[in-house]
C-alpha cells in the first residue's frame, strides 16, 4: 500500500513538474513568438513606408517610418548626416499624476517641431535681466526660443542615415531638476550619429510639477511624489518598444545625464524598475553614491515643505497646488525656496517604496545596483569640484571592489576660451555633443580635436561598455592600485592624477556658476 501511495504521489509531482515546465516553456514561446511578430509588423511597415518618402519645398528631404505606435514623419538635417525626429509626445499626464505612455496615434505624426518645456522659474521672466542668470542665458540660450506647458511629455530622435540595430544614447539634461530641456543647442545628436550612434533626449515635468507630493496624493497603490522620475522611465519604456522602427537597438541603451541628468540616471541604476532596461550609464557632474551624501529623502522629509508651498499658493489665489495656474505655483516656489534652507532638496527623487524602495546605500549594500560598466567624471571649477569628483571616482572605483564590470572616471579642465574662461560646471557639455560649431566662444583647434576624442571615447562605450579603441589614448579602469582619470584639459588627453587640495582651493577662492 505504502509503494503504491509513494508511486502515485510521484506521479503527481511528476506531472506537475510537466505542467510547470509546459507552462514556462509557453511563456518563453509566448515571448518569442511576440518579438517576432513585432519585428515583422516593424519591417513592413518600415517597407511601405519606404514607398512614402517626399522631398518638401526647402529642399531637405523628409522620412517617413512605421512605428508600433503608428507612422512618424521625421527631416533629414540639414548636413545630410542623420535624421531628425522632433517632439514625439511619449506619454501623457494629468497633474500630480503618474504618466501614461503613448502605444498610439492615428495618422502620421509630424515630427518637425521640437516639444514643450516644461514650465520652470525661467518662463516666467525674462533671464537676460537676472544677474544671477545671465550667464548660463548667454553661454547657452541667447537667441533661442522655448515654449513652456505642463505638457511636455516629448522626446526627441537623431538617427543615422541608414541606421540598423544601432546601439542607443538616452540623454536626461540637467538643470537642478528645475529647469532646462532636451533641445537646448548643446544638445544634438548628430556627432553621435557619424559615430553609428543613435541619440534620444527628453523633457520631463521640473521642480513642483515634477517632485510635489503629499500623503492625500497618493495612488491606488500607495505611492505619491517622483513623477519626474516616472516620466524618463515612461519615456525609456517608450524607446524600448519603438526604437528599432527607427534603426535602435532596444537591448543597447546606454542612459547619459549630466548635472540633476546624471543624478537621474544613477536613481534609475539603482532601480528595480528599470532593470533589465539599460547596459550602460555615463554621468557627468553628478551621480555617485557616497554614505551621508546625495540621500534621497522620504515623503515624510520633504510633505512639510510641500504643504506650506500649498497653502501659499491657497492664500495667493484661493487654489491650492492640484489647481491653481502654474505661474502661481512658480512664483510661490520661489519666494519660499529663497527663505527656506532645505529647499534645494525637495526638488529630486524620493523613496517611495517602488521606484527607490529604500535609501541609495541600502540597495548598494543589499546589491541592488544595476551590474553593468559606468562611465563617469566631472569638471575642475564644478560647482562643489572635491565632493563631486570623489562621488564620481568612488563609485567607478566601487564597482572594481565589487567584482563588477570595468567603470572609468574622467576630469575635465580644459579652460574654455573667451569670456569668462575656465571649465566650469557644464563647460563639457559643448565637447561631449561635439556641438563646438553651436557656440559664440573662439574655440580653437585643439577644442575641435579634444571634442572629437570625447565623442569617440564616449561612442565606443556606449556600443561596448569600454571607451578604448581606434586609436584613441587608452584609458585604464579605476581599480584598486590604479587611481588615475582620464584626464580632458589643456593640449591633453590622457590618464593622470587629479589634485584634491586644488580642488579645494578652487572652491574657496573661485565663485562657482551652476545650473
Amino acid at each position: 500500500m505504502t509503494d503504491k501511495i509513494e508511486k502515485e504521489t510521484e506521479k503527481e509531482i511528476g506531472k506537475e513538474a510537466e505542467k510547470e515546465t509546459e507552462k514556462k516553456i509557453g511563456k518563453e514561446a509566448e515571448k518569442e513568438i511576440e518579438k517576432k511578430i513585432r519585428k515583422e509588423i516593424v519591417k513592413e511597415m518600415k517597407q511601405e513606408m519606404k514607398k512614402s518618402e517626399i522631398q518638401p519645398e526647402s529642399g531637405e528631404s523628409s522620412k517617413m517610418i512605421g512605428t508600433p505606435c503608428g507612422a512618424v514623419r521625421g527631416t533629414v538635417s540639414a548636413k545630410g548626416d542623420c535624421i531628425v525626429y522632433k517632439g514625439i509626445r511619449y506619454a501623457n499626464a494629468k497633474r500630480f499624476q503618474y504618466p501614461e505612455e503613448v502605444t498610439h496615434w492615428d495618422g502620421i505624426y509630424e515630427a518637425d517641431r521640437f516639444g514643450n518645456c516644461s514650465y520652470q522659474p525661467r518662463a516666467f521672466y525674462d533671464e537676460a535681466k537676472v544677474p544671477e542668470k545671465a550667464f548660463y542665458y548667454h553661454e547657452f540660450r541667447e537667441g533661442e526660443s522655448y515654449t513652456y506647458s505642463e505638457d511636455c511629455l516629448f522626446l526627441n530622435i537623431w538617427a543615422p542615415l541608414e541606421a540598423e540595430n544601432a546601439p542607443v544614447l538616452f540623454y536626461i539634461h540637467g538643470g537642478g531638476f528645475k529647469g532646462g530641456c532636451g533641445h537646448e543647442k548643446h544638445f544634438d545628436g548628430a556627432a553621435y550619429c557619424r559615430q553609428g550612434i543613435l541619440v534620444v533626449t527628453i523633457n520631463y515635468r521640473l521642480g513642483p510639477l515634477g517632485f510635489a507630493c503629499m500623503e492625500e496624493w497618493k495612488d491606488e497603490a500607495g505611492h505619491a511624489g517622483n513623477y519626474a522620475m516616472y516620466d524618463q522611465m515612461a519615456a525609456l519604456s517608450w524607446v524600448r518598444r519603438n526604437i528599432a522602427a527607427f534603426g535602435g537597438n532596444p537591448d543597447r541603451i546606454t542612459l547619459m545625464g549630466q548635472s540633476a541628468g546624471a543624478m537621474s540616471v544613477q536613481q534609475h541604476c539603482l532601480s528595480p524598475l528599470t532593470k533589465g532596461s539599460i547596459c550602460g550609464a555615463i554621468m557627468m557632474s553628478g551621480g555617485g553614491v557616497r554614505e551621508g551624501f546625495a540621500a534621497a529623502a522620504s515623503l515624510k522629509d520633504v510633505e512639510p515643505f510641500w504643504r506650506e508651498l500649498d497653502l501659499r499658493v491657497t492664500e495667493a489665489c484661493g487654489k491650492g497646488l492640484r489647481e491653481a495656474e502654474p505661474s502661481v505655483i512658480f512664483e510661490e516656489f520661489n519666494a519660499l525656496s529663497k527663505e527656506r534652507p532645505d529647499a534645494a532638496m525637495v526638488c529630486g527623487p524620493i523613496v517611495d517604496g517602488a521606484f527607490l524602495p529604500e535609501p541609495a546605500m541600502e540597495i548598494v549594500r543589499n546589491g541592488g545596483a544595476h551590474e553593468i560598466p559606468y562611465l563617469m567624471g566631472s569638471t575642475s571649477e564644478d560647482i562643489v569640484p572635491p565632493i563631486v569628483h570623489k562621488m564620481a571616482k568612488g563609485w567607478a572605483r566601487l564597482q572594481s571592489d565589487l567584482g563588477r564590470c570595468p567603470s572609468y572616471a574622467f576630469f575635465f579642465d580644459r579652460q574654455l576660451p573667451g569670456d569668462d574662461r575656465g571649465a566650469w560646471h557644464s563647460a563639457d557639455l559643448w565637447y561631449e555633443f561635439g556641438t563646438l560649431e553651436n557656440s559664440w566662444r573662439p574655440f580653437e583647434a585643439w577644442d575641435r580635436e579634444l571634442s572629437d576624442c570625447m565623442v569617440r571615447c564616449f561612442a565606443n562605450f556606449i556600443r561596448t561598455g569600454d571607451p578604448n579603441g581606434g586609436g584613441l589614448p587608452q584609458w585604464l579602469p579605476v581599480k584598486k592600485g590604479q587611481n588615475r582619470v582620464m584626464r580632458f584639459g589643456d593640449k591633453t588627453a590622457a590618464m593622470g592624477y587629479v589634485s584634491i587640495a586644488k580642488l579645494n582651493h578652487t572652491m574657496r577662492t573661485k565663485p562657482s556658476v551652476g545650473e
